[in-house]
């Protein structure tokens, strides 16, 4: 390349923008990889919880499994 001014500043300018465009780049892998974290995170939160939730629906049912009503449940409101 030659060393006229004019090659000097387009070389400059896109000197420029290669490392304007690896700044973003580094901007965004960053960001990836926090929303990758944030997402195993919380698939990690929803397995827990549905789980938990699993568990608490067995228990209740088994609570329920062993109710039965009485005669007194089975009464009608008072206002009929």
């Amino acid at each position: 390349m030659s060393d006229r001014p004019h090659d000097l500043l387009d070389r400059r300018a896109l000197e420029r923008r290669i490392v304007e465009l690896e700044t973003r780049n580094a901007h965004l892998e960053r960001q990836a990889e926090e929303l990758s974290a944030e997402l195993l995170r919380q698939g990690r939160a929803i397995d827990a919880l549905t789980l938990r939730l699993h568990r608490l629906s067995d228990r209740l049912g088994d609570l329920e499994g062993g109710w039965s009503p009485s005669p007194a449940d089975e009464r009608p409101p008072p206002h009929y």
